[in-house]
């Protein structure tokens, strides 16, 4: 019975390649070596959600798409297909009606959760935006639209392993102002935010976007310093097929909290979940899901000029977890002053403002359990400020997973881009290649490696290609036997004098799957 049940797994997972299911190398920490017997073959379907980018009269958005060279040469001989397609948009008069979920969202401005009816409008137009046609080289476009949709988008062939898209939104003045970065999402089941707020000084609205046929049924919970906050209001949302549905967290609870976690669940189907952040005076932008929960987390890449930094930090399970706060910098790992032990009470969010922290010199978050056999699982991000006064603005570094095969960073322009890498663990060293793709209107490849030692992060200013026009790509490939390594990518691109930035951390791109050969005895993989 256990090798036939084995057999039948089998199956399941050589179909899963062969359909294009993105599936996942391993758990966070390194990559497990293929099971003896197995391949590993890249992806042959990747699935993108990027969210509708701004609401604002003076916004400009920049769609930057790429996919790596290097996909094995499949039975299509190498060619592939990558683009996303304009969403509908549930609006602030409510949502569509048609989902099994009993309630529907408002969008748009004001807009809450309570609404009994409403209407999905479909988009503007049909276009594809930023097609793909050829790895290897960037293709942007732009909009300037307020109504700009959110965009659901798919690629296969050689072009999905590693397909990766940026929206970069410029909002020049405003409650919105400053520099919006987000790595578009995969569709999932479950995310956890923490780092949002209910509070009068902010507007937070979680922007779920479905990219199937049929709807998605999501609950929301958030959870503040004395445990979940609100009723039911966020429960059984429903949201259309090929729509996008904001949601203004504020409407959720009727008690106003600054520094909260926010889980998102779909019950039914799957969507992608982004939460955009608007400070009356710390400017905008998008704060990504954390990592899955785990005992360990890794928050890379807070600049050497940051002005405050605040983390943010929940154990979700049923047991308290207590932590070790580390900054991994460039000549090993300190210490905060005053936080040597950091103690996370079960289901309750905790915040820490950690000040100046780096004090002038880059630095990674690094938090490991205070006994070293602790299993409890947390999830963490920070908000990072730069500048002072009326000239600041913020951005989000959650908990992100190590780059264990490849991660790419887009739409980096001339000299605006921050490369971050850090090792976390002592005596294994990270040794990593870094590729500067050719420009989207034209350039010529470059590659780089570096070492970073075990224990220490490394704030590096990446190579350009020479003849670089346009904007370009950087991925990140750790070298065989090379410790573990996180990244980072921090865009700087002042506003009139408000030093406007955001930073995007770079996941592995989970570009290939694990497939048993054909006949194969499956008994093994469970040795």
């Amino acid at each position: 019975m256990k090798r036939t049940m084995m057999s039948l797994i089998g199956v399941t997972v050589a179909l899963a390649a062969v359909s294009g299911v993105a599936a996942v190398t391993g758990p966070a920490g390194g990559a497990p070596d293929a099971p003896r017997g197995s391949t590993r073959l890249p992806v042959q379907r990747s699935a993108l959600l990027c969210p509708a980018p701004t609401s604002s009269e003076v916004g400009d958005t920049t769609y930057t798409a790429f996919a790596p060279k290097g996909a094995a040469v499949g039975a299509d001989g190498g060619k592939g297909t990558a683009q996303l397609l304009p969403a509908g948009t549930v609006r602030e008069d409510g949502g569509a009606g048609k989902g099994k979920g009993k309630k529907n969202p408002k969008g748009g401005k004001g807009g809450g959760a309570d609404s009994a009816a409403g209407q999905t409008v479909a988009p503007r137009d049909t276009k594809p935006v930023a097609p793909l046609r050829q790895a290897g080289r960037p293709v942007t476009a732009t909009t300037d639209r307020p109504d700009a949709p959110a965009l659901v988008g798919t690629a296969d062939g050689a072009l999905a392993p590693g397909w990766t898209v940026q929206q970069t939104t410029a909002v020049a003045a405003g409650a919105g102002r400053g520099l919006l970065g987000l790595g578009c999402t995969t569709p999932d089941t479950t995310f956890w935010f923490p780092g949002v707020s209910t509070a009068t000084d902010r507007q937070d609205y979680v922007h779920l976007t479905n990219p199937d046929s049929t709807p998605a049924v999501v609950d929301l919970e958030l959870r503040g310093k004395d445990g979940a906050l609100g009723g039911s209001a966020g429960e059984d949302l429903s949201v259309p097929p090929h729509t996008t549905v904001p949601v203004l967290l504020s409407t959720l609870t009727s008690a106003p909290t600054t520094n909260a976690s926010l889980h998102v669940v779909a019950r039914e189907g799957r969507v992608g979940a982004a939460v955009q952040a608007s400070d009356g005076k710390l400017g905008s932008d998008w704060l990504p899901a954390a990592a899955d929960p785990s005992p360990s987390v890794v928050l890379p890449g807070i600049p050497k000029d940051a002005t405050s930094v605040r983390l943010v930090a929940l154990a979700p399970g049923e047991s308290d977890a207590d932590l070790k706060v580390q900054l991994a910098t460039p000549t090993g790992m300190i210490t905060p002053a005053g936080l040597e032990n950091l103690h996370l009470k079960s289901g309750m969010t905790t915040a820490v403002d950690l000040k100046d922290l780096t004090k002038g010199e880059a630095g990674s978050l690094v938090l490991t359990p205070s006994d070293s056999g602790s299993k409890v699982p947390v999830a963490a991000a920070v908000r990072v400020t730069r500048g002072k006064g009326a000239k600041q603005d913020m951005a989000f570094i959650p908990a992100t997973r190590p780059v264990e095969k490849r991660a790419t960073a887009v739409d980096n322009r001339g000299k605006d881009s921050t490369l971050s890498l850090v090792a976390p663990e002592k005596g294994k060293d990270a040794k990593v290649k870094v590729t500067a793709s050719a420009g989207s209107g034209g350039g010529t490849p470059v590659t780089k490696t570096y070492t970073v030692k075990g224990g220490t992060s490394a704030d590096i200013v990446p190579p350009r290609p020479p003849g670089l026009k346009g904007s370009y790509a950087l991925t990140v490939e750790p070298e065989s036997g090379s410790g573990p390594v996180y990244a980072a990518r921090m865009l700087a691109r002042p506003q009139g004098g408000v030093p406007a930035f955001t930073v995007q951390t770079l996941p592995d791109d989970r570009g290939s799957v694990l497939v048993p050969t054909a006949g194969q005895d499956l008994s093994v993989l469970t040795n």
